[in-house]
């Protein structure tokens, strides 16, 4: 009976609580005063562990710090083929060497045309720029954040000398679509992959569909080495081009002491032993942290769908796994009561929550304006080519969602279940309240 009379007693209580707790409202949004949902930090990055360490010294007592004397770029570039199921891999300085190396080995430069979208890291760009190359904007698709290839085709000329797809954010681009017209056109796919290791389309890892498939290793990446980089391609010529140029145009076979050169303009863009000794030690837990993430993301995603005004980025039916660099949603003020992003943002931070607003439109930016405007473009280009590509780079629906995105990064994914719950939970906490933070903001 006392037991009973007990279970009975806490049952009470504990529906009493929960109706006085429901009576009372939700609590109220830190940006008001309030407690935060999350007071402690996400998961720290990069994991270090005694493997990073070992190989870290073991690469500096060696005394073989050059790949041109060492082995252990040889045996990087030998293992990330094998885990992504590339023919080659060329390990480089960098994600945008890797672009880079890859334009430089298909030939591009004054006078081409290079594919890009508007919404990635401006690297992408740069390297097009780099080459004196004209960059055309394909419009993106807002629902998934990435190039939207229904409109690549009509963005073709007989000037176009390179598409770079990027798989933004770990999430694939509709390659189906931009292989077919690529391959009828003639014209190669660069694959920019430097977001997405591990990534998958139709069970391929990506960055081995197209010409080439270019990945970055810098320090927010999801394989870490500070900085660095990697070509992967299935084409051995093309690597081989790729070798020579970054490597100062000295071909691979040549020893140290032989002067001799190949092939044209080339750069010092190598891996050093160091990064590839992390790079291999980091290996070691890149698939654990992959199907954590993947996991955090689709929990999170069905918490959010249920949200209104909430949209996490959706991926093509191609997409066999997203490898969630970042966590891309988008945010509709108007189910928010007006409450403008910049706001909500503030107040999500406020409840312990980092985000970001994501990219701006690099179609826009002035940094590609000054670069068409330069003494060497407008050498290069007449003032009508120059004019008419402003026009070609109109991209509304990159615009919309530019001024709608909200992001979350990898290491976010990487914690127990409970840090997505708290994420849902901070964004439902200012949806009930994004009337009193409106007022509060005006």
């Amino acid at each position: 009976m006392n037991k009973r009379f007990s279970r009975r007693m806490f049952v009470a209580a504990a529906s009493a609580a929960s109706a006085a707790k429901a009576a009372a409202g939700p609590a109220k949004a830190a940006l008001l005063g309030g407690e935060p949902v999350r007071k402690e930090p996400f998961s720290a990055w990069p994991v270090i562990g005694e493997t990073d360490e070992r190989a870290m010294l073991e690469t500096l007592r060696s005394g073989r710090w050059f790949r041109g004397g060492g082995n252990m770029v040889n045996r990087f570039e030998q293992r990330y083929a094998a885990l992504t199921g590339a023919a080659h891999c060329l390990a480089t300085a960098n994600g945008t060497s890797a672009l880079m190396t890859s334009l430089n080995a298909l030939g591009v430069g004054p006078g081409d045309e290079v594919i890009v979208p508007p919404y990635t890291f401006v690297a992408t760009v740069n390297v097009v720029l780099l080459q004196h190359a004209l960059p055309v904007f394909v419009d993106t698709d807002i629902e998934t954040s990435q190039m939207d290839a229904t409109r690549l085709e009509a963005c073709i000329t007989d000037r176009t000398a390179a598409i770079i797809p990027v798989h933004l954010g770990g999430n694939v681009a509709d390659l189906d679509a931009i292989l077919k017209i690529a391959g009828a056109r003639k014209v190669p796919v660069v694959e920019d992959a430097c977001q997405a290791h591990l990534a998958e389309w139709r069970g391929r890892k990506v960055g081995t569909l197209g010409t080439s498939g270019c990945f970055s290793f810098q320090a927010s990446k999801n394989l870490n080495s500070g900085e660095g980089g990697a070509v992967l391609s299935n084409d051995g010529a093309f690597i081989e081009r790729c070798y020579t140029f970054h490597n100062n145009s000295r071909p691979r076979k040549n020893p140290g002491m032989d002067f001799s050169y190949q092939q044209g303009v080339g750069a010092n863009l190598r891996l050093t032993e160091f990064q590839a000794a992390l790079l291999m030690s980091q290996m070691e837990r890149i698939e654990e942290q992959a199907r954590r993430r993947e996991q955090n993301a689709a929990h999170l995603s069905k918490m959010l769908d249920e949200i209104p005004g909430i949209s996490a980025a959706k991926t093509y039916s191609g997409c066999t796994r997203n490898a969630y660099h970042i966590f891309m949603m988008r945010y509709r003020a108007e189910a928010f009561g007006g409450l403008p992003r910049a706001t909500f943002i503030k107040a999500l931070r406020a409840e312990g929550v980092p985000c970001s607003p994501g990219y701006r439109p690099l179609n826009k930016d002035t940094f590609l304006r000054a670069a068409l405007q330069s003494k060497s473009y407008k050498r290069v280009y007449p003032e009508k080519v120059l004019k008419q590509l402003d026009e070609r780079n109109h991209c509304p629906n990159n615009d919309k969602l530019c001024e709608e995105a909200v992001w979350f990064g990898q290491t976010m994914l990487l914690g127990p279940r409970r840090d997505m719950d708290q994420i849902a939970e901070a964004i439902r906490k200012i949806h009930a309240q994004a009337d009193a933070l409106k007022k509060a903001s005006a």
